[in-house]
């Protein structure tokens, strides 16, 4: 990525993160619009899961690395300590891989 285009990015992030408490007190959100948010965030974290779990490159990724991000769901929902979500998940996908499973 160009240094340009790195710098453009780093100063937008700084930007937006600045007026959030310069800006905090001139805005009103209303309580819908809190929930319309708080929704949106949630929806986009799961689309993010959802294409990192199944595709890889252009194509599916196989049944291994979903099954491991559905164990890592699972426990984390079950609020397993996070080192021990991400053990069980790595250890689910390595030993299907293991036994063949793509």
């Amino acid at each position: 990525m160009p240094l340009l285009a790195v710098l453009l990015l780093a100063a937008g992030t700084y930007a937006f993160r600045l007026a959030g408490p310069l800006l905090g007190d001139r805005l009103t959100v209303s309580d819908r619009l809190r929930r319309l948010l708080a929704v949106t965030a949630a929806v986009l974290l799961v689309a993010l899961v959802a294409t990192g779990a199944l595709t890889q490159g252009h194509g599916f990724a196989g049944w291994a690395r979903p099954a491991g991000v559905l164990v890592a769901g699972v426990l984390a929902w079950r609020r397993a300590p996070f080192p021990a979500v991400v053990v069980a998940a790595a250890a689910t996908t390595a030993l299907l891989r293991l036994c063949g499973v793509s």
